[in-house]
């Protein structure tokens, strides 16, 4: 089968790659020429054969509806465009319908897997219609991992960012336990070795996980994480979920902490900690601490 993909940076390149092994051809391009096949997107869809299909793998927001523009006056009825990247579901109804009026099918791909996709597969959460998802269903099967999971046909067009979205949010409160774990055992003199201790819990415990075992990763190359900076961005989709969960009224308290905790993680001196010293001092008599 043949696919353009549109983005070959960390995970398109690696994408384009695992494709291939599974002996279909990838055109790729990028605005990087040392790794683009070709010069130009104009170029990538004459080397296309009808019906195509384009694979765009760019950031969220302008890049992708650049590049979703571009594409709707290049291709064809009967093609069909997949945007793989972190959009938020909003924007995929959109683009469906733009592309609709002019025949061209829209797939939505939440893909996760990051650096580890190559060898281990990416799992997969697909919205849109029946037949053009079925249409893609081998290069669905070349890129997710062996055996019967990872990969799931979520709903209608939106359906697999959504999903994604939510699995980024549960992504984001799974590593906010961890992490505050690890602050309280560092924390007492009485364990001394915190690093075997997540070491330990990889096997045989309830909150096993492959994060869990990318934070021993990280002990081994940093034992107390000295070298880095208690600083976290996040992507958006931690918004977009805890937004989400405010349009549908649904409670998403550890969620939403999560996602906060990102934020104070970028303020050295953070104003609400001052107001809150500031509050304890004046009812309390508590004792605050004074810039020098």
């Amino acid at each position: 089968m043949q696919l353009g993909l549109i983005g070959l940076g960390k995970m398109g390149g690696n994408m384009r790659e695992r494709i291939r092994r599974a002996g279909h051809t990838v055109i790729g391009y990028d605005r990087n020429p040392e790794v683009s096949d070709v010069k130009s997107l104009a170029e990538l869809v004459e080397k296309l054969e009808a019906p195509r299909q384009v694979w765009v793998m760019v950031p969220a927001g302008t890049a992708t509806q650049t590049v979703v523009d571009e594409l709707g006056d290049l291709l064809s009825p009967g093609d069909t465009v997949i945007d793989g990247g972190n959009s938020r579901w909003t924007d995929d109804e959109k683009h469906a319908a733009a592309l609709g009026i002019k025949g061209i099918g829209f797939v939505d791909a939440g893909v996760s897997g990051g650096v580890w996709g190559l060898e281990n597969g990416y799992a997969l959460m697909v919205g849109g219609d029946k037949e053009n998802v079925d249409r893609l269903q081998p290069i669905f099967d070349a890129l997710k991992p062996e055996g019967p999971y990872g990969y799931v046909h979520a709903g209608r067009v939106g359906a697999g960012h959504f999903s994604k979205m939510v699995h980024n949010g549960i992504e984001y409160a799974m590593m906010q336990a961890y992490a505050e774990g690890w602050e309280l055992l560092e924390k007492v003199h009485s364990v001394e070795n915190v690093r075997e201790v997540f070491r330990s819990w990889q096997e045989g415990t309830v909150i096993r996980s492959w994060l869990l075992d990318l934070a021993v990763n990280a002990l081994d190359e940093d034992e107390h994480l000295e070298k880095l900076r208690g600083y976290a961005e996040d992507s958006g989709e931690g918004r977009w979920t805890v937004e989400a969960a405010i349009d549908n009224a649904v409670p998403l308290p550890a969620i939403t902490a999560s996602l906060f905790a990102r934020f104070a993680s970028r303020q050295d001196d953070s104003p609400q900690m001052k107001m809150i010293a500031a509050l304890r001092n004046q009812f309390g008599g508590h004792a605050v601490e004074k810039k020098d």
